[in-house]
């Protein structure tokens, strides 16, 4: 096994110009298609896991002087994040399938001209 010449081929791709190929053109548009679903998802179970948290620290006296009032305020937060922990996914899926057909006639139509070039 000859490893300075596989180490030399990695190079050379490594350096070489990359043709833009139309696999690569329909992973990109899939991804496209896909971030913006994703990146709202992310920040909004982010937000709304902490929004939970700080209302379970409020309703177990951990924040604040402990009184009755920030407890029941602490409840009523931590309610409001886990409805917005419920609703990211039902929320995802719209917004997924919005953009994905945004951009279904593009990706349609590249796989087809990638299917029919292999056969």
């Amino acid at each position: 096994m000859n490893t300075d010449k596989i180490y030399a081929e990695a190079i050379v791709n490594e350096y070489s110009k990359k043709s833009a190929s139309k696999v690569v053109a329909l992973r990109k548009l899939d991804r496209a298609a896909k971030r913006p679903a994703q990146i709202f998802t992310y920040t909004f179970g982010i937000i709304a896991a902490l929004v939970a948290g700080v209302g379970m620290c409020l309703s177990m006296k951990v924040i604040d002087d402990g009184s009755t009032a920030m407890m029941i305020l602490g409840i009523a937060v931590g309610i409001i994040g886990f409805i917005g922990a419920g609703v990211n996914y039902p929320i995802y899926n719209r917004i997924l399938q919005k953009s994905k057909e945004k951009y279904a006639g593009d990706i349609i139509r590249l796989a087809s001209e990638i299917a029919n070039e292999s056969n």
